[in-house]
């Protein structure tokens, strides 16, 4: 069988991947990270993987189309023979032909609990709501946005004197914890998709 292998896709600060990359460290995720991608050369996430000794790679996105662009990091990800595909704060939404590639095999996660409050901002969309419980998804991904089936949740109550920061501040420490658990039950294989369910077996 050998080590599973993850292919993580960022865009900015890397945050949960940072997360990712403690916890494979430190073995509490039974893999090892085959390749961090972003399609943004400035992004931080790139210049901390780098520090932790991983490969990376920048595929610029400007002026692609979407599935030429997707062709490109699918072959990125099928060299390095990785298993499961990790969302990092990747702004870009996949094409049919990504998702066909990696099958149930793309994980990303979302401030909000989906299907409340897809898309941008989500933080700032709950406090301008006026939600009282908010908190981060981990779902599979297909191609349309923050939408495939939902494989853990965390709810973060909204206190009356949140700003969107101190909200997305709390909900990340949640994000940090649940993406990892995510993770390593899909690397494990105890689940089955029923429709839009994920159930542990």
């Amino acid at each position: 069988m050998g080590v599973k292998r993850l292919g993580i896709l960022l865009s900015g600060r890397g945050s949960n991947f940072e997360a990712i990359a403690a916890h494979t460290a430190a073995g509490k995720i039974p893999a090892e990270i085959a390749v961090v991608i972003s399609n943004n050369p400035r992004a931080a996430g790139l210049e901390k993987a780098r520090a932790r000794g991983l490969e990376t790679v920048c595929i610029p996105s400007k002026g692609l189309e979407r599935e030429a662009y997707d062709r490109l990091v699918v072959a990125e990800l099928e060299a390095r023979q990785v298993d499961l595909v990790c969302l990092a704060g990747f702004m870009r939404l996949l094409s049919a032909h990504f998702v066909r590639e990696f099958p149930s095999r793309i994980l990303n996660i979302h401030p909000s609990l989906l299907p409340a409050f897809p898309g941008l901002e989500a933080q700032r969309q709950a406090v301008e709501h006026g939600a009282k419980i908010s908190g981060c998804t981990v779902h599979f991904v297909d191609e349309f946005l923050d939408h495939g089936p939902i494989v853990i949740q965390a709810p973060v109550a909204v206190e009356d004197d949140d700003t969107e920061e101190t909200l997305a501040a709390r909900i990340l420490r949640e994000e940090h914890r649940i993406y990892s658990e995510a993770i390593c039950l899909v690397l494990s294989g105890r689940f089955r998709i029923e429709g839009r369910r994920v159930i542990r077996t």
